[in-house]
Order: structure tokens, then C-alpha cells, then sequence
């Protein structure tokens, strides 16, 4: 894919991270503050207090995720951190750790609407696990749903399970049906 430049969110990335988002109606509400605040508090944060949870994150340098570049053009977010870092994750009993390992987490993807269905997911996971690898991760986790039906598209912010095995991940445990958790292991 040429013109793709992959990169951590970074405080002078912020506005680029912004325009992602903003080419989403549901990333523009979510912000991905989803897998870090409780129920209660997303819901009630929908749209901007969301958006403060993550904007908080990246000014303090924390770089909670990757911006996709398509010839210079921001494109494509991932969120991937440690998975301690989501409350989300840590309280839940469906997506509860198969073991102790302090696996990252690759949990959330938003593709501005003109750069859909360019194969930018797959991508991301790669270069989400790559970052990981490289901040230390002993494995990366991602957590994709069988999208199916007209739920299809606005399920794939989990990530498709497709794009995680073709990333060379694999299916580390089946907590509901059309769930899975499927994992990738640092090399050597």
C-alpha cells in the first residue's frame, strides 16, 4: 500500500487524531473511552467528556494508539496499550486474561469513511502488535466479533477476525458465540 505512513498519537498528532474521528459518527461520540471508563460514565460522556479521556491520554504522552496516514492524509486510527490500562477489560468476565502474561490490547479501530474497505485494518493490527512488541509486550491481544447481518459495519471497531489471523494471530479463547480473543506472541 503505497503513500501508508503508520505512527503513535503523540500531543502534535492530536488535531490529525481528531480528524479521524471526526470522519466517523460513531468515533466522533466514543472517542474509544469506551474500554476506559465504566458503563455509566461513557454513557454519560457520549461526545465530548469522551472525547477529554482520550485527549487527556495523549497529552500526557501516554500515545494510546497508531494514526494511519494515506499520503499524508489521516486516514485510520488503532487503540493498543497494555491491557491493564482498560477498566473495561479488567472487569470483564467474559474477556477476563487466559493467563498472566501482561499482554497489550488491540481494541478499537475508527477508518475515516473515504479510506473504508482499503485493507487499513489489517495494517493496523500489524503495526499495533509491532508497537507493542517493540514497548515490551510479551503478546498482543485483540478481541473481534463474527460481524454479521446489517449489524455488520458497525461491528468492525472490534476488528474482524479475518484481519487478526491475517495479521498472525490466533484464537486464544471463545468467550460468547461470535466473540473472540485471539492472540499474537513476540517472537524469540
Amino acid at each position: 500500500m503505497s503513500g501508508l505512513c503508520i505512527l503513535p498519537v503523540t500531543p502534535e498528532r492530536w488535531p490529525d487524531l481528531v480528524a479521524v474521528m471526526n470522519g466517523c459518527s460513531y468515533g466522533r461520540k466514543c472517542w474509544c473511552a469506551y474500554w476506559y471508563l465504566p458503563n455509566k460514565d461513557f454513557k454519560a460522556g457520549w461526545g465530548e467528556k469522551n472525547r477529554a479521556v482520550l485527549e487527556t491520554l495523549v497529552r500526557e504522552g501516554k500515545e494510546p494508539g497508531l494514526i494511519a496516514y494515506m499520503d499524508g492524509v489521516p486516514a485510520a486510527w488503532v487503540s493498543v496499550a497494555p491491557r491493564d490500562n482498560f477498566d473495561r477489560l479488567n472487569r470483564s468476565r467474559h474477556f477476563a486474561p487466559t493467563d498472566d502474561l501482561p499482554v497489550w490490547a488491540i481494541n478499537c479501530f475508527v477508518v475515516a469513511k473515504r479510506f473504508q474497505r482499503q485493507g487499513l485494518m489489517r495494517k493496523l493490527i500489524e503495526a499495533a502488535a509491532a508497537f507493542a512488541f517493540a514497548k515490551g509486550a510479551p503478546g498482543v491481544e485483540g478481541y473481534p466479533i463474527a460481524a454479521s447481518g446489517a449489524w455488520a459495519a458497525s461491528e468492525l471497531y472490534h476488528g474482524s477476525i479475518g484481519a487478526f489471523a491475517d495479521a498472525g494471530f490466533s484464537e486464544a479463547a471463545r468467550p460468547l458465540p461470535r466473540r473472540r480473543i485471539m492472540r499474537r506472541m513476540r517472537a524469540g
